[in-house]
């Protein structure tokens, strides 16, 4: 605990925008056939610097089989809340969770990125007794706890009742609860976030582990039997008030992206695919007159491909669709971010009128038939997933991996780690940075990142932005 809040909360987004760039980034690697433990890379971002691109440091975990997958902080902006904040706590641990063992790792950053190390383990056990879920996905720092996504209910194969959210204490890290006081018919969870002042909080779905931890299951993907609904939740009395099913078709609804400003009433959803035409999507959902809704607001088409360039899974379709796997928006709430991980293009949407998204620039790296290089040579396998942004919005950086099995069923080749680059223009568009290739340790597979000093999903922010 500080005796003044900590330098790197910001009342508003705009003043988050103004702070410090980030001189290092966080990123999580995982080894997909579990025979080495997992870790977290500490890679340069100072241009300025010798090792730019390169890993300065690593914590590798004393456990094998973890799978990491995201990760956040203990502590963010949230804890600036006028109503229950903790306003002197530091950004200082990361809680990592592993989505395969239910283990969750805190690590502590004090002394600086290159001096990072474990503080403490949670064991799986403690997640079970205390709340019933397992498999734990997206972490979010709360004004009063961190709260914790999971992936699956309790029992063996995690099916034993739904999963949902639990919290953890902010100084303890211990496991205190559920989340939920009505979950309303909410079965199946992936990510979550919120607008504080607005008291409401949105929840998406992706799938039970026995549809993904083996890899996708092209049978339940073809019957609509992945997630396909987006939650409303009264935050505060912690219960949903409002379920919006976007059409069986729209399968795994993904990542939320609430507006950075708490004034607005809106954000962003994305959608992996349609199995009506293989196409992903993007959804705008807004608050009006107390009653959510939610729209289709821009679409991306697949591409045709020859049957023998797809991987089996693929080649009934003679086509790769773009497999929306993950978006991001800059703090200005100008720019969203959407990763093409079957593509293998970073989309960059304006969406001044959130209704209206603009497609303002766009790279292409990777893909399933592409296969694009990175500018500086590198060969870069895998598509665009994992994408973060800088707070000042000028940076953006993305991974390749979305998650073991996936990655080996849409590219049996195989995912090196690799993590890259794009700078923005002024007025949109982006441009791959031809220095920036970072190598990650033989056998390894990277997937979320976290900036020095917080970044675009990782910060709550209370007040409105002036």
């Amino acid at each position: 605990m500080t005796v003044r809040p900590d330098r790197t909360f910001h009342a508003t987004a705009k003043l988050a925008m103004q702070a410090p760039v980030e001189n290092f980034a966080y990123t999580l690697m995982l080894s997909p056939d579990f025979s080495q433990p997992d870790g977290l890379a500490i890679v340069d971002v100072n241009p300025k610097s010798k090792d730019y691109g390169k890993v300065v440091h690593s914590v590798i975990m004393p456990n094998k089989g973890d799978e990491f997958h995201h990760f956040g902080w203990n502590a963010c902006s949230s804890a600036l809340s006028p109503l229950n904040g903790h306003p002197f706590l530091e950004r200082r641990f990361l809680i990592i969770p592993g989505i395969r063992s239910s283990r969750i790792y805190v690590i502590d950053t004090k002394g600086g990125p290159t001096k990072a190390k474990i503080h403490k383990v949670i064991e799986p056990e403690e997640v079970f007794a205390k709340t019933g879920y397992s498999r734990p996905h997206t972490i979010h720092c709360g004004p009063e706890g961190i709260y914790v996504s999971t992936l699956g209910g309790g029992g063996p194969d995690g099916t034993d009742g739904p999963p949902g959210i639990f919290v953890m204490d902010c100084e303890t890290f211990d496991v205190i609860g559920r989340y939920e006081i009505d979950r309303g018919p909410q079965d199946k969870q992936y990510d979550f976030w919120w607008n504080l002042p607005r008291d409401y909080m949105v929840s998406s779905e992706w799938a039970l582990p026995p549809q993904f931890e083996k890899g996708i299951v092209p049978e339940d993907l073809l019957s609509n039997k992945y997630g396909h609904r987006v939650h409303f939740w009264d935050l505060r009395e912690r219960r949903n008030v409002q379920t919006i099913d976007l059409g069986a078709n729209h399968q795994m609804a993904l990542e939320v992206r609430p507006a950075h400003d708490p004034v607005k009433e809106y954000g962003f959803l994305g959608v992996v695919v349609d199995t009506t035409s293989l196409e992903g999507s993007i959804w705008t959902w807004w608050r009006e007159d107390g009653k959510f809704h939610c729209e289709k607001t821009a679409t991306i088409p697949p591409e045709a491909a020859a049957k023998d360039d797809l991987p089996p899974l693929l080649r009934g379709f003679e086509a790769v669709p773009p497999l929306v796997t993950d978006i991001d928006l800059s703090l200005d709430d100008r720019f969203l971010y959407v990763a093409c991980w079957g593509t293998g293009e970073m989309r960059q949407y304006d969406v001044t009128d959130p209704m209206k998204p603009k497609l303002a620039g766009s790279v292409h790296i990777g893909g399933i038939t592409r296969k694009t290089k990175h500018p500086g040579g590198g060969d870069y396998r895998g598509g665009p997933q994992m994408v973060e942004i800088s707070r000042d919005g000028k940076r953006v950086y993305w991974t390749n991996s979305l998650y073991s099995t996936w990655d080996d069923q849409f590219y049996p080749d195989g995912v090196p780690a690799a993590m890259v680059k794009a700078s923005v223009g002024e007025n949109g568009g982006i441009i791959l940075d031809k220095d920036f290739y970072v190598k990650f340790p033989e056998g390894y597979r990277s997937h979320q990142i976290r900036l020095e000093g917080g970044d675009c999903s990782t910060d709550s922010f209370c007040y409105p932005s002036v």
